[in-house]
């Protein structure tokens, strides 16, 4: 069987443990940098004499330049080969790692972690199609909820780890932990994954440079947003430029022999509901979470690791949930699994609106906290089987790289719309003055959240989804159904 295929009676039975460790390892390391700086910013706006904005875009460079080039990765892996780019992505993110640690500026620190960035997009949806290569489709759910956790677990210790280590040693250790990692995982990727390559003979330079674009300019617009104000010409300018780019990327798409990404995909109910989902879950939750960790060094005076410790009972559930999701998916479906997690989620994120106050007890806290872990965990296995199950095999690469930046732009925007209702609120004069920022910001994520489980509900039943998994194997050429 020719190996533009994604799938292959080989490809199922060679080395799929082996695989999954692998990939595995390399999505635990890229989840884990886009949070692990968060905790350690007041040690490197010390040492480094950094400014305010430096520090903000330490973390934004590395988000941007992720949701940017999340479709260029998986063009790419489609092209050239997903092993070959994982490997490269592997390669890249290890050398940014580096440089990144003997960054003797902000400067040359915000670089670093775009070229991070830059990595961690080409490796992130290639691990998904390297697992589903590796796996028929009926037994993708389980692989897919341990992959999901393990997702988690790179976000749920991000802040944790990061603290830790700038306690304990130096915040470039941070980034040095990262290259010994991605040396072993180079050569051992090279020699137990099974090479596969996407429907596409040929890149789509056009659609890349018009996608690129206009994701930069939007997301570009959308992180200074918060600083300048929505109506700043800068903002306006950039967001206007990133809707013109990304509405030229549609009308290429439409038209183009070999589109990288095909807009039959949004056809297809399960498709475009399930990443209706995952952005309402990514804004609202990751929105809400940027408050919550700043709620617990601002308001209640605990250190960066204290505070990442007392946000594990959320961040941590979806370690255990999600591989229980997926198992529950293949059986049941990713509807009832995801409707009932954004449901709990928003839940979560209400009441914790109503608990803000200075003086808020920690113990009150966690239950809403275990609510929202656990209907992140819900969600996380379930969107990505659901996805995978609307598209044809061979194209799991683009719907992959399709929904993470979906997904991306969703946390992104979420952080910057509630931010804004933060600082129209309240802000940092004083602890009662950021609580009353954070009460009114946390129920705009609870009501896009709450959004998300109504959107769950049109993604198509369990009959349904087999029915699309005999016609997706099936690699017909027909614009896939609309369920």
């Amino acid at each position: 069987m020719s190996d533009t295929h994604i799938m292959s009676d080989q490809s199922h039975t060679r080395f799929p443990l082996a695989t999954f460790l692998v990939v595995s390892v390399a999505l635990f390391m890229v989840t884990l940098d886009n949070l692990v700086v968060t905790t350690v910013l007041p040690v490197i706006r010390v040492d480094l004499g950094a400014s305010l904005e430096s520090l903000e875009w330490t973390v934004n460079a590395y988000t941007l330049a992720y949701a940017v080039f999340l479709l260029t990765g998986a063009a790419l892996g489609d092209r050239f080969g997903r092993r070959r780019m994982f490997t490269l992505g592997v390669g890249v993110f290890t050398l940014a790692s580096a440089l990144a640690a003997l960054a003797p500026s902000t400067g040359t620190l915000v670089a670093a972690r775009a070229l991070q960035g830059l990595g961690a997009a080409i490796v992130t949806p290639l691990t998904l199609t390297l697992l589903a290569d590796a796996l028929p489709a009926g037994k993708r759910g389980l692989a897919i909820g341990a992959w999901s956790g393990v997702a988690g677990m790179g976000v749920a210790l991000g802040p944790v780890v990061g603290g830790a280590i700038a306690e304990g040693i130096s915040w470039h250790w941070i980034f040095w932990v990262n290259v010994p990692i991605g040396l072993v995982l180079v050569p051992i990727a090279r020699r137990v994954l099974t090479e596969s390559r996407g429907p596409n003979a040929h890149l789509d330079p056009c659609g890349l440079a018009l996608a690129g674009g206009g994701l930069m300019a939007l997301v570009f617009g959308i992180v200074r947003a918060n600083e300048l104000g929505w109506t700043s010409p800068l903002v306006l300018g950039s967001l206007t430029t990133g809707a013109v780019l990304l509405a030229a990327f549609l009308h290429w798409e439409r038209r183009a022999p070999e589109p990288m990404l095909p807009l039959r995909f949004f056809r297809s109910r399960a498709f475009s509901a399930t990443n209706a989902v995952s952005f309402a879950m990514f804004f609202g939750i990751f929105g809400s979470i940027f408050f919550l960790t700043q709620f617990f060094q601002t308001v209640q005076g605990l250190s960066p690791l204290e505070s990442g410790l007392r946000t594990l009972p959320w961040t941590a559930m979806p370690m255990v949930v999600a591989p229980i999701a997926g198992l529950l998916s293949d059986r049941i479906g990713a509807r009832p699994l995801m409707a009932t997690g954004l449901a709990l989620q928003a839940i979560a994120v209400a009441w914790l609106a109503i608990l803000s106050e200075v003086g808020t007890a920690y113990g009150s806290l966690v239950p809403a906290f275990v609510l929202g872990g656990t209907g992140m965990g819900l969600v996380f296995a379930p969107s990505a089987n659901a996805v995978l199950s609307s598209v044809r095999p061979q194209e799991a690469g683009q719907a992959s790289g399709a929904t993470n930046t979906i997904r991306e732009l969703g946390g992104v925007m979420g952080i910057a719309v509630l931010a804004s209702v933060f600082s129209g609120a309240g802000g940092y004069l004083s602890p009662q003055d950021y609580v009353d920022g954070m009460a009114a910001a946390l129920p705009v994520g609870a009501a896009v959240l709450a959004a998300g489980a109504i959107a769950a509900i049109l993604v198509p039943g369990k009959r349904c989804e087999r029915s699309a998994e005999r016609v997706t194997t099936a690699g017909a050429e027909a614009p896939a159904a609309v369920y």
